[in-house]
């Protein structure tokens, strides 16, 4: 009988120390999960943020991926948040610089910009520096540290930002401060620069990537080197801008790839003689108001092409009524008519139509032609009403730009035909441009004027 009180005694000594072995003490448990990261309740400054008047700001945090940061921080201290107020980021921010913000692949630097306005710390107006020469600095989420300075007159900054409305909330887990406008780190700045210039961006085309042409839905071929000097290989339509069905956009010039010539200065150089020649004054101010024209042009004498420009004098250009005038892009229509793409002179106009009889010259008004044949002993274009003599030849000749004075207006065949059955309605012209006005107009046009005294 005295044996099993032993044997008692000893399991019972064994299963304790077991369960010393087996199950740690009370300190020795993990922390609870919820103590570690506690749940954010509805008086956090977290929640005050999202129902604050700094929604654009908690737009951003959410967009930036950055709520579950927060929560962690709060979890475990204080943090000061100073925020932009809406106004800043609505209507104080740079267009370019907060589509650069909400771009998917920048969401690194709208965090580190974010983080930048958090410190995990609570910080009173005690911590801000009584005298202006002194400054206090904490450490950001963004690691990126945080000045508070202070004026003479009491307010308060922080970098360069004002302090608008200090204490706007305040909870037992943080604090927040409205600021004027938004903190921009140096670092972010730098990305956006880097972006904005494009030194972070390369595009490598392969070398043996094929290439379709839009008209005709072919390869492209391969153009061959050309010399210096040489004329253009593509025809002068590809070169064009968009038009002329419209009125045209500004061209990039001047000067092409090769910059063989300036041909915004011929342009300009053979306007200033039509104003000088006399009796061209109209076509001249239309050439100067219609600047996306002479820009084309000049654009095209860049890239080596060669035109021909053929001028309606005054009394011609006097007779348009308003029903040519009147269409969207008709003086830009009116024109492309009047441009050969080719360099013809008096004499070798005069020689073709005298050798064939009829010649048909190309037009920037694709696919309108212009007919000339021999009459007189001179060259007329067009037929009929429309048609008109090489009045003054050779206004100007520099063997690229030739310009030759007609006594008419032309317009394709199918047009003349329905002006001359329609009802004339001539254009209202109260006054006739002079010289001097023209002339300012076109240094205007060409942003010249400002040292022509006579034009003011």
């Amino acid at each position: 009988m005295e044996v099993f009180p032993k044997l008692f005694f000893v399991f019972f000594s064994f299963l304790a120390l077991v369960s010393a072995d087996l199950l740690p003490d009370a300190h020795a448990l993990p922390e609870n999960p919820i103590t570690r990261s506690p749940h954010v309740n509805s008086n956090s400054v977290l929640v005050a943020l999202l129902d604050s008047h700094y929604t654009e700001l908690a737009e951003l945090v959410e967009k930036a991926l950055l709520l579950q940061t927060l929560e962690n921080e709060v979890g475990h201290h204080n943090i000061t948040i100073f925020a932009p107020m809406n106004e800043a980021l609505e209507r104080g921010l740079d267009p370019d610089f907060k589509r650069f913000l909400l771009e998917p692949g920048n969401v690194m630097s709208l965090q580190t910009l974010l983080l930048s306005h958090i410190v995990p710390k609570r910080i009173g107006l005690h911590e801000w520096p009584k005298l202006a020469t002194e400054s206090t600095l904490h450490d950001s989420l963004a690691r990126d540290p945080v000045e508070l300075t202070s004026q003479d007159s009491g307010e308060m900054f922080v970098g360069s930002a004002r302090v608008i409305h200090p204490h706007a909330v305040n909870r037992p887990d943080g604090v927040i401060h409205g600021i004027e406008r938004l903190l921009i780190p140096q670092s972010v700045q730098q990305d956006f620069n880097n972006r904005r210039s494009l030194r972070s961006i390369s595009a490598i085309k392969p070398a043996g990537a094929p290439e379709i042409d839009p008209r005709t839905n072919r390869l492209k071929k391969p153009t061959p080197p050309s010399k210096p000097g040489s004329l253009p290989v593509l025809p002068i339509y590809d070169a064009m801008a968009p038009g002329p069905s419209l009125a045209p956009a500004p061209a990039p010039g001047p000067g092409g790839p090769h910059h063989h010539f300036n041909g915004i200065e011929q342009v300009k150089d053979f306007i200033h003689t039509l104003l000088h020649y006399g009796g061209y004054n109209e076509i001249a101010d239309m050439l100067v108001n219609l600047t996306s024209l002479a820009t084309e042009m000049g654009k095209l004498v860049s890239e080596g092409y060669v035109i021909t420009v053929l001028a309606p004098n005054d009394e011609a250009m006097a007779k348009l009524t308003t029903d040519q005038l009147s269409d969207p892009g008709a003086p830009e229509q009116i024109l492309y008519y009047h441009i050969i793409p080719e360099y013809q002179t008096e004499e070798s106009m005069y020689n073709a139509v005298r050798r064939f009889g009829k010649v048909k010259y190309d037009t920037l008004r694709l696919p309108q032609k212009v007919m000339a044949h021999e009459a007189d002993g001179s060259v007329k274009f067009g037929q009929g009403e429309g048609s008109a003599y090489l009045f003054d030849p050779d206004i100007y000749i520099d063997g690229r730009i030739s310009v030759q004075g007609i006594d008419g207006v032309l317009f394709p065949e199918e047009e003349a035909k329905i002006f001359s059955h329609a009802t004339a309605k001539v254009a209202a012209k109260p006054r006739r441009a002079t010289l001097l006005e023209v002339a300012c107009r076109m240094l205007g046009a060409f942003g010249q004027d400002s040292h022509f005294t006579s034009c003011h």
